[in-house]
Protein backbone atom coordinates (compact mmCIF):
# COMPACT_ATOMS: atom_id res chain seq x y z
CA UNK A 1 0.00 0.00 0.00
CA UNK A 2 2.88 2.40 0.73
CA UNK A 3 4.11 1.72 -2.64
CA UNK A 4 0.95 2.34 -4.54
CA UNK A 5 0.65 5.75 -2.24
CA UNK A 6 3.70 6.50 -3.61
CA UNK A 7 2.89 6.67 -7.06
CA UNK A 8 0.62 8.82 -9.43
CA UNK A 9 -2.28 9.79 -8.74
CA UNK A 10 -0.89 10.12 -4.90
CA UNK A 11 2.51 10.92 -5.30
CA UNK A 12 2.95 10.92 -1.59
CA UNK A 13 5.92 10.72 0.71
CA UNK A 14 5.74 7.92 2.52
CA UNK A 15 9.45 7.90 4.32
CA UNK A 16 10.32 4.52 2.86
CA UNK A 17 14.19 4.48 1.04
CA UNK A 18 13.84 3.31 -2.59
CA UNK A 19 15.99 0.47 -1.29
CA UNK A 20 13.81 -1.24 1.26
CA UNK A 21 10.58 -0.11 -0.85
CA UNK A 22 7.78 -2.73 -2.63
CA UNK A 23 9.47 -2.96 -5.97
CA UNK A 24 12.85 -3.86 -4.68
CA UNK A 25 11.51 -7.30 -2.68
CA UNK A 26 9.06 -8.52 -6.32
CA UNK A 27 11.77 -10.02 -8.53
CA UNK A 28 13.88 -11.54 -5.62
CA UNK A 29 14.09 -15.06 -5.41
CA UNK A 30 15.51 -18.20 -2.88
CA UNK A 31 18.34 -16.84 -0.79
CA UNK A 32 18.46 -13.44 -2.29
CA UNK A 33 14.89 -13.06 -1.36
CA UNK A 34 14.85 -14.06 2.15
CA UNK A 35 17.96 -12.07 2.91
CA UNK A 36 16.67 -8.96 1.45
CA UNK A 37 13.49 -9.30 2.81
CA UNK A 38 14.87 -9.72 6.70
CA UNK A 39 17.15 -6.60 6.11
CA UNK A 40 13.78 -4.55 4.96
CA UNK A 41 12.40 -5.73 8.63
CA UNK A 42 15.24 -4.89 10.39
CA UNK A 43 16.14 -1.26 8.63
CA UNK A 44 12.35 -0.38 8.48
CA UNK A 45 12.28 -1.18 12.24
CA UNK A 46 14.90 1.89 13.27
CA UNK A 47 12.80 4.46 11.36
CA UNK A 48 11.18 7.31 13.30
CA UNK A 49 7.11 7.63 13.56
CA UNK A 50 4.65 4.95 12.59
CA UNK A 51 6.41 3.07 10.36
CA UNK A 52 9.09 2.11 13.05
CA UNK A 53 6.72 1.13 15.48
CA UNK A 54 4.94 -1.06 13.19
CA UNK A 55 7.96 -2.68 12.01
CA UNK A 56 9.72 -3.30 15.88
CA UNK A 57 11.21 -6.52 16.56
CA UNK A 58 9.22 -8.06 13.14
CA UNK A 59 10.63 -11.51 12.06
CA UNK A 60 10.68 -13.49 9.13
CA UNK A 61 7.98 -16.40 9.81
CA UNK A 62 8.37 -18.20 6.77
CA UNK A 63 11.39 -20.02 6.40
CA UNK A 64 11.04 -21.36 3.27
CA UNK A 65 12.00 -18.73 -0.01
CA UNK A 66 9.67 -20.28 -2.61
CA UNK A 67 6.92 -19.78 -0.48
CA UNK A 68 7.47 -16.17 0.62
CA UNK A 69 7.83 -15.63 -3.23
CA UNK A 70 4.51 -17.23 -3.81
CA UNK A 71 3.28 -14.65 -1.06
CA UNK A 72 4.97 -11.45 -2.27
CA UNK A 73 3.50 -12.44 -5.65
CA UNK A 74 0.16 -13.24 -4.31
CA UNK A 75 0.02 -9.74 -2.04
CA UNK A 76 1.38 -7.96 -5.77
CA UNK A 77 -1.23 -8.81 -7.57
CA UNK A 78 -4.11 -6.66 -5.38
CA UNK A 79 -4.48 -3.08 -6.05
CA UNK A 80 -4.71 -2.94 -2.10
CA UNK A 81 -6.01 1.07 -2.16
CA UNK A 82 -8.86 0.75 -4.70
CA UNK A 83 -10.13 -2.30 -2.68
CA UNK A 84 -11.14 0.86 -0.62
CA UNK A 85 -11.47 0.53 3.45
CA UNK A 86 -14.33 -1.31 3.96
CA UNK A 87 -12.83 -4.24 2.60
CA UNK A 88 -9.67 -4.08 4.17
CA UNK A 89 -10.94 -3.13 6.97
CA UNK A 90 -13.06 -6.21 7.25
CA UNK A 91 -10.14 -8.41 6.51
CA UNK A 92 -8.25 -6.95 8.85
CA UNK A 93 -10.53 -6.97 11.48
CA UNK A 94 -11.25 -10.76 10.91
CA UNK A 95 -7.60 -11.68 10.90
CA UNK A 96 -7.64 -9.84 14.50
CA UNK A 97 -10.59 -12.01 15.67
CA UNK A 98 -8.86 -14.96 14.86
CA UNK A 99 -5.87 -14.16 16.68
CA UNK A 100 -7.63 -13.48 19.92
CA UNK A 101 -9.77 -16.71 19.40
CA UNK A 102 -6.50 -18.33 19.21
CA UNK A 103 -4.36 -16.96 21.84
CA UNK A 104 -7.44 -16.39 24.38
CA UNK A 105 -4.80 -14.46 26.71
CA UNK A 106 -2.32 -12.06 24.69
CA UNK A 107 -4.83 -10.39 22.17
CA UNK A 108 -7.57 -11.97 22.95
CA UNK A 109 -7.73 -10.00 26.46
CA UNK A 110 -7.69 -6.48 24.62
CA UNK A 111 -10.10 -8.03 21.97
CA UNK A 112 -13.60 -5.88 22.58
CA UNK A 113 -16.92 -7.59 20.80
CA UNK A 114 -17.23 -5.28 17.71
CA UNK A 115 -20.64 -4.95 18.17
CA UNK A 116 -20.46 -3.71 21.74
CA UNK A 117 -17.81 -1.06 20.22
CA UNK A 118 -20.22 -0.34 17.83
CA UNK A 119 -23.07 0.02 20.24
CA UNK A 120 -21.06 2.68 22.65
CA UNK A 121 -20.15 4.93 19.69
CA UNK A 122 -23.96 5.26 18.62
CA UNK A 123 -24.51 6.37 22.37
CA UNK A 124 -21.98 8.99 22.23
CA UNK A 125 -22.07 10.02 18.70
CA UNK A 126 -18.88 12.13 18.17
CA UNK A 127 -18.59 14.82 16.43
CA UNK A 128 -16.17 16.57 13.83
CA UNK A 129 -13.51 18.50 15.26
CA UNK A 130 -13.75 16.80 18.49
CA UNK A 131 -10.57 14.69 20.43
CA UNK A 132 -11.13 10.93 20.91
CA UNK A 133 -8.92 8.91 23.15
CA UNK A 134 -8.47 5.65 24.70
CA UNK A 135 -5.49 4.91 27.37
CA UNK A 136 -5.41 1.07 26.62
CA UNK A 137 -6.52 1.33 22.77
CA UNK A 138 -5.24 -2.38 22.08
CA UNK A 139 -5.63 -3.25 18.06
CA UNK A 140 -7.79 0.27 17.89
CA UNK A 141 -11.54 -1.03 17.79
CA UNK A 142 -12.44 2.16 19.10
CA UNK A 143 -10.61 4.12 17.22
CA UNK A 144 -11.73 2.65 13.49
CA UNK A 145 -15.38 2.51 14.49
CA UNK A 146 -15.59 6.13 15.21
CA UNK A 147 -13.96 7.02 12.32
CA UNK A 148 -16.31 5.14 10.24
CA UNK A 149 -18.99 7.27 12.67
CA UNK A 150 -17.74 10.45 11.72
CA UNK A 151 -17.60 9.61 7.96
CA UNK A 152 -20.72 8.19 7.86
CA UNK A 153 -22.91 10.80 9.89
CA UNK A 154 -21.19 13.82 8.50
CA UNK A 155 -20.37 15.96 5.12
CA UNK A 156 -16.29 16.75 6.30
CA UNK A 157 -14.99 19.92 4.56
CA UNK A 158 -11.33 19.63 3.80
CA UNK A 159 -10.23 20.73 7.40
CA UNK A 160 -12.32 18.63 9.31
CA UNK A 161 -11.33 15.66 7.31
CA UNK A 162 -7.46 16.70 7.80
CA UNK A 163 -8.45 17.35 11.98
CA UNK A 164 -9.82 13.12 11.38
CA UNK A 165 -6.90 11.76 9.98
CA UNK A 166 -3.83 14.02 11.97
CA UNK A 167 -5.27 14.86 15.18
CA UNK A 168 -8.57 13.06 16.58
CA UNK A 169 -6.98 10.11 17.89
CA UNK A 170 -4.81 9.65 20.50
CA UNK A 171 -3.49 6.21 22.41
CA UNK A 172 -1.55 4.68 24.92
CA UNK A 173 -0.67 0.77 24.53
CA UNK A 174 2.13 -0.76 26.21
CA UNK A 175 1.98 -4.86 24.97
CA UNK A 176 4.35 -3.86 21.06
CA UNK A 177 2.44 -6.37 19.34
CA UNK A 178 -0.85 -5.07 19.92
CA UNK A 179 0.27 -1.92 19.32
CA UNK A 180 1.80 -2.48 16.42
CA UNK A 181 -1.65 -4.34 15.21
CA UNK A 182 -3.42 -0.77 16.21
CA UNK A 183 -0.81 1.10 14.19
CA UNK A 184 -1.76 -1.22 11.09
CA UNK A 185 -4.84 -1.31 11.29
CA UNK A 186 -4.64 2.73 11.55
CA UNK A 187 -2.71 2.87 8.43
CA UNK A 188 -5.36 0.69 6.40
CA UNK A 189 -7.90 3.44 7.40
CA UNK A 190 -5.81 6.47 6.32
CA UNK A 191 -5.50 7.50 9.89
CA UNK A 192 -1.89 9.07 10.85
CA UNK A 193 0.99 9.54 8.21
CA UNK A 194 2.91 6.00 7.63
CA UNK A 195 5.87 8.73 8.34
CA UNK A 196 4.66 11.00 10.88
CA UNK A 197 4.76 10.52 14.47
CA UNK A 198 2.62 7.60 15.75
CA UNK A 199 -0.61 8.16 17.50
CA UNK A 200 -0.31 5.21 19.64
CA UNK A 201 2.10 5.99 22.66
CA UNK A 202 3.92 2.63 24.46
CA UNK A 203 3.73 4.80 27.70
CA UNK A 204 1.87 3.06 30.74
CA UNK A 205 -0.87 5.78 30.43
CA UNK A 206 -1.54 5.46 34.82
CA UNK A 207 2.24 6.69 35.43
CA UNK A 208 1.29 10.28 35.09
CA UNK A 209 -0.92 13.08 33.72
CA UNK A 210 0.94 13.91 30.73
CA UNK A 211 -1.71 17.34 30.69
CA UNK A 212 -3.80 16.03 27.57
CA UNK A 213 -7.19 16.48 27.41
CA UNK A 214 -9.90 14.98 25.24
CA UNK A 215 -13.47 15.74 24.28
CA UNK A 216 -14.20 11.60 24.30
CA UNK A 217 -12.34 8.76 26.05
CA UNK A 218 -13.72 5.31 24.74
CA UNK A 219 -11.87 2.53 26.49
CA UNK A 220 -12.05 -1.25 27.74
CA UNK A 221 -9.24 -1.38 30.30
CA UNK A 222 -7.55 -4.68 30.63
CA UNK A 223 -9.42 -6.56 32.90
CA UNK A 224 -8.25 -9.23 35.68
CA UNK A 225 -4.73 -9.10 37.74
CA UNK A 226 -4.33 -5.80 39.68
CA UNK A 227 -1.03 -3.80 38.55
CA UNK A 228 2.23 -5.17 39.64
CA UNK A 229 5.58 -5.41 38.80
CA UNK A 230 7.97 -7.86 38.44
CA UNK A 231 12.05 -7.56 40.12
CA UNK A 232 14.87 -9.73 41.78
CA UNK A 233 15.42 -9.36 45.22
CA UNK A 234 18.57 -9.20 46.92
CA UNK A 235 18.67 -13.26 46.60
CA UNK A 236 18.58 -13.11 43.07
CA UNK A 237 14.83 -14.23 43.38
CA UNK A 238 12.24 -12.62 41.45
CA UNK A 239 9.32 -11.47 43.14
CA UNK A 240 6.02 -9.68 42.21
CA UNK A 241 4.73 -6.97 43.71
CA UNK A 242 1.70 -4.92 43.97
CA UNK A 243 2.08 -1.37 42.03
CA UNK A 244 0.30 1.61 43.23
CA UNK A 245 0.02 4.39 41.03
CA UNK A 246 0.71 7.28 43.62
CA UNK A 247 -1.18 10.75 41.49
CA UNK A 248 -2.26 13.86 43.56
CA UNK A 249 -5.45 13.35 40.77
CA UNK A 250 -6.52 10.16 42.00
CA UNK A 251 -9.50 10.29 44.46
CA UNK A 252 -7.75 7.15 46.25
CA UNK A 253 -4.03 5.24 46.04
CA UNK A 254 -4.97 1.34 44.93
CA UNK A 255 -3.58 -1.34 42.99
CA UNK A 256 -6.71 -2.15 41.62
CA UNK A 257 -6.03 -1.68 37.56
CA UNK A 258 -9.57 -0.94 36.47
CA UNK A 259 -9.96 1.45 39.56
CA UNK A 260 -7.02 3.42 38.55
CA UNK A 261 -8.20 3.47 34.86
CA UNK A 262 -11.75 4.77 35.59
CA UNK A 263 -9.54 7.31 37.82
CA UNK A 264 -7.38 8.07 34.71
CA UNK A 265 -10.09 8.50 32.83
CA UNK A 266 -12.05 11.10 34.07
CA UNK A 267 -8.70 13.07 34.56
CA UNK A 268 -8.39 12.97 30.79
CA UNK A 269 -12.10 14.43 30.15
CA UNK A 270 -12.34 17.58 29.31
CA UNK A 271 -14.95 19.66 31.71
CA UNK A 272 -17.27 19.64 29.32
CA UNK A 273 -15.96 15.95 28.21
CA UNK A 274 -17.96 12.46 27.44
CA UNK A 275 -16.89 8.62 28.52
CA UNK A 276 -17.98 4.82 27.73
CA UNK A 277 -15.83 2.58 29.45
CA UNK A 278 -16.22 -1.48 29.80
CA UNK A 279 -15.45 -2.29 33.30
CA UNK A 280 -15.95 -5.18 35.30
CA UNK A 281 -18.65 -5.97 38.21
CA UNK A 282 -16.14 -5.72 41.24
CA UNK A 283 -15.90 -1.79 40.12
CA UNK A 284 -19.36 -1.53 40.98
CA UNK A 285 -19.31 -2.79 44.57
CA UNK A 286 -15.76 -3.21 45.71
CA UNK A 287 -15.79 -1.37 48.98
CA UNK A 288 -12.36 0.82 50.35
CA UNK A 289 -10.96 2.75 47.34
CA UNK A 290 -14.07 1.38 45.26
CA UNK A 291 -16.55 3.18 47.73
CA UNK A 292 -13.99 6.17 47.41
CA UNK A 293 -14.27 6.44 43.82
CA UNK A 294 -17.93 5.70 42.95
CA UNK A 295 -18.78 8.43 45.44
CA UNK A 296 -16.77 11.00 43.61
CA UNK A 297 -17.88 10.03 40.66
CA UNK A 298 -21.24 10.77 41.58
CA UNK A 299 -20.41 13.89 42.99
CA UNK A 300 -18.09 15.00 39.93
CA UNK A 301 -19.61 13.58 36.92
CA UNK A 302 -22.96 12.94 35.70
CA UNK A 303 -23.21 8.94 35.97
CA UNK A 304 -25.94 8.73 33.91
CA UNK A 305 -26.03 5.21 32.06
CA UNK A 306 -25.39 1.85 33.02
CA UNK A 307 -24.75 -1.27 30.66
CA UNK A 308 -24.72 -4.77 32.28
CA UNK A 309 -23.69 -7.07 30.12
CA UNK A 310 -23.78 -11.07 29.89
CA UNK A 311 -20.84 -13.73 29.85
CA UNK A 312 -19.71 -15.13 26.87
CA UNK A 313 -19.15 -12.36 24.60
CA UNK A 314 -15.21 -11.65 25.64
CA UNK A 315 -12.31 -13.99 24.99
CA UNK A 316 -11.67 -14.11 28.75
CA UNK A 317 -13.69 -16.65 30.44
CA UNK A 318 -16.48 -15.37 32.86
CA UNK A 319 -16.33 -11.82 32.87
CA UNK A 320 -19.04 -9.92 34.08
CA UNK A 321 -18.71 -6.27 32.35
CA UNK A 322 -20.95 -3.11 32.13
CA UNK A 323 -20.42 0.05 29.98
CA UNK A 324 -20.36 3.24 32.08
CA UNK A 325 -21.54 6.32 30.46
CA UNK A 326 -20.71 9.32 32.25
CA UNK A 327 -20.54 13.08 31.61
CA UNK A 328 -17.47 15.19 32.72
CA UNK A 329 -18.46 18.31 34.65
CA UNK A 330 -16.79 21.31 36.77
CA UNK A 331 -16.45 21.69 40.25
CA UNK A 332 -19.94 22.12 42.46
CA UNK A 333 -21.70 22.06 45.84
CA UNK A 334 -24.40 19.51 44.60
CA UNK A 335 -23.65 16.16 43.31
CA UNK A 336 -23.92 16.22 39.48
CA UNK A 337 -25.76 12.71 39.06
CA UNK A 338 -29.27 13.28 39.78
CA UNK A 339 -30.72 9.45 38.52
CA UNK A 340 -28.68 6.60 36.57
CA UNK A 341 -30.17 4.38 33.83
CA UNK A 342 -29.46 1.03 34.09
CA UNK A 343 -29.92 -1.59 31.35
CA UNK A 344 -30.19 -4.94 31.93
CA UNK A 345 -28.72 -6.85 29.16
CA UNK A 346 -27.38 -9.92 31.29
CA UNK A 347 -30.44 -11.51 33.19
CA UNK A 348 -31.57 -14.19 30.66
CA UNK A 349 -29.02 -13.25 28.06
CA UNK A 350 -27.22 -16.41 27.05
CA UNK A 351 -24.10 -15.58 24.16
CA UNK A 352 -22.00 -18.00 22.96
CA UNK A 353 -18.24 -16.44 21.16
CA UNK A 354 -19.13 -19.27 18.18
CA UNK A 355 -22.78 -20.32 18.13
CA UNK A 356 -24.30 -17.15 19.07
CA UNK A 357 -22.17 -13.79 19.37
CA UNK A 358 -24.00 -11.23 20.34
CA UNK A 359 -24.61 -8.45 17.51
CA UNK A 360 -25.34 -4.92 17.05
CA UNK A 361 -29.03 -5.83 16.62
CA UNK A 362 -29.19 -7.51 19.91
CA UNK A 363 -28.27 -3.95 21.69
CA UNK A 364 -30.66 -2.04 19.35
CA UNK A 365 -32.81 -1.79 21.60
CA UNK A 366 -30.35 -0.37 23.96
CA UNK A 367 -29.48 2.64 21.47
CA UNK A 368 -33.12 3.36 21.34
CA UNK A 369 -33.57 3.46 25.18
CA UNK A 370 -30.68 5.42 25.54
CA UNK A 371 -31.67 8.06 23.26
CA UNK A 372 -28.25 9.75 21.83
CA UNK A 373 -30.39 12.22 20.14
CA UNK A 374 -31.60 14.13 23.21
CA UNK A 375 -30.98 11.13 26.37
CA UNK A 376 -32.70 13.80 28.63
CA UNK A 377 -36.45 12.78 27.53
CA UNK A 378 -35.88 9.13 28.32
CA UNK A 379 -38.90 6.47 28.73
CA UNK A 380 -38.53 3.83 31.44
CA UNK A 381 -39.65 0.20 29.97
CA UNK A 382 -39.81 -1.50 33.38
CA UNK A 383 -42.68 -0.99 35.41
CA UNK A 384 -43.60 -2.66 38.68
CA UNK A 385 -47.15 -3.42 37.67
CA UNK A 386 -47.36 -3.21 33.90
CA UNK A 387 -44.16 -4.16 32.70
CA UNK A 388 -41.61 -6.10 35.28
CA UNK A 389 -39.58 -7.28 32.77
CA UNK A 390 -38.53 -4.21 31.43
CA UNK A 391 -34.66 -4.08 31.29
CA UNK A 392 -34.52 -0.43 30.93
CA UNK A 393 -34.98 1.37 34.38
CA UNK A 394 -33.65 4.44 36.73
CA UNK A 395 -32.46 4.87 39.79
CA UNK A 396 -31.98 7.92 41.75
CA UNK A 397 -28.66 9.26 43.37
CA UNK A 398 -30.16 9.25 46.69
CA UNK A 399 -31.03 5.60 46.62
CA UNK A 400 -27.87 4.18 45.40
CA UNK A 401 -25.74 6.80 48.13
CA UNK A 402 -28.12 4.76 50.69
CA UNK A 403 -27.04 1.24 49.32
CA UNK A 404 -24.41 -0.19 51.17
CA UNK A 405 -20.70 0.93 50.28
CA UNK A 406 -22.97 3.18 47.54
CA UNK A 407 -23.13 -0.22 45.38
CA UNK A 408 -23.90 0.09 41.66
CA UNK A 409 -24.56 -3.47 41.08
CA UNK A 410 -28.47 -3.78 40.79
CA UNK A 411 -30.49 -6.37 39.33
CA UNK A 412 -34.23 -6.42 39.29
CA UNK A 413 -35.34 -9.15 36.48
CA UNK A 414 -36.02 -12.95 37.55
CA UNK A 415 -33.77 -15.27 36.32
CA UNK A 416 -36.38 -17.86 34.38
CA UNK A 417 -34.21 -20.85 34.69
CA UNK A 418 -34.83 -20.58 38.16
CA UNK A 419 -38.01 -20.61 38.02
CA UNK A 420 -39.15 -21.94 34.67
CA UNK A 421 -37.82 -25.35 33.73
CA UNK A 422 -40.12 -25.31 30.73
CA UNK A 423 -37.79 -22.72 29.16
CA UNK A 424 -34.01 -23.31 30.28
CA UNK A 425 -31.81 -22.38 27.84
CA UNK A 426 -30.51 -25.17 24.98
CA UNK A 427 -28.20 -27.75 27.03
CA UNK A 428 -25.14 -26.80 25.14
CA UNK A 429 -25.36 -23.23 26.26
CA UNK A 430 -25.46 -24.29 29.92
CA UNK A 431 -22.46 -26.80 29.22
CA UNK A 432 -20.65 -23.98 27.89
CA UNK A 433 -21.84 -21.70 30.91
CA UNK A 434 -20.58 -24.55 33.20
CA UNK A 435 -17.10 -24.56 31.78
CA UNK A 436 -16.68 -20.99 31.55
CA UNK A 437 -17.61 -20.51 34.76
CA UNK A 438 -15.32 -23.07 36.57
CA UNK A 439 -12.12 -22.05 34.38
CA UNK A 440 -13.28 -18.39 35.88
CA UNK A 441 -13.23 -19.64 39.28
CA UNK A 442 -9.80 -21.79 38.77
CA UNK A 443 -7.99 -18.44 37.50
CA UNK A 444 -9.34 -16.21 40.43
CA UNK A 445 -8.04 -19.21 42.97
CA UNK A 446 -5.03 -19.14 40.85
CA UNK A 447 -4.77 -15.67 41.52
CA UNK A 448 -5.61 -15.57 44.98
CA UNK A 449 -2.90 -18.64 45.61
CA UNK A 450 -0.36 -16.24 44.09
CA UNK A 451 -1.06 -13.73 46.57
CA UNK A 452 -0.44 -16.05 49.28
CA UNK A 453 2.52 -17.32 48.02
CA UNK A 454 3.64 -13.59 48.50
Amino acid sequence: MADEYSRPPYSRKVGIPASLAWPSLKNLRGADLEFHYVTILRELAIKPGMLGQIFTKSQNKIQDPAKLARVVQMVDETEWIILGADTKGENYEGLLEKNAEDTKSGAGQYFTPRALIRTMVECVQPRPEKTIADPACGTGGFFLAAYDFLLEHHELNKAQKAFLKHETFTGHEIVANTRRLCLMNMFLHNIGEIDGESLVSPNDALIADNGGRFDYVLANPPFGKKSSMTFTNAEGEEEVDDLVYNRQDFWATTSNKQLNFLQHIRTMLKTTGSAAVVLPDNVLFEGGAGETVRRKMLENTDLHTILRLPTGIFYANGVKANVLFFDNQPAAKEPWTKEIWYYDYRTNVHHTLKRKPMRFEDLAEFVTCYHPANRHIRKETWHAETNPEGRWRKYTCAEIVARDKTSLDLFWLKDRSLADLDNLPDPKDLAEDIVENIEAGLNNFRTVLAALGK
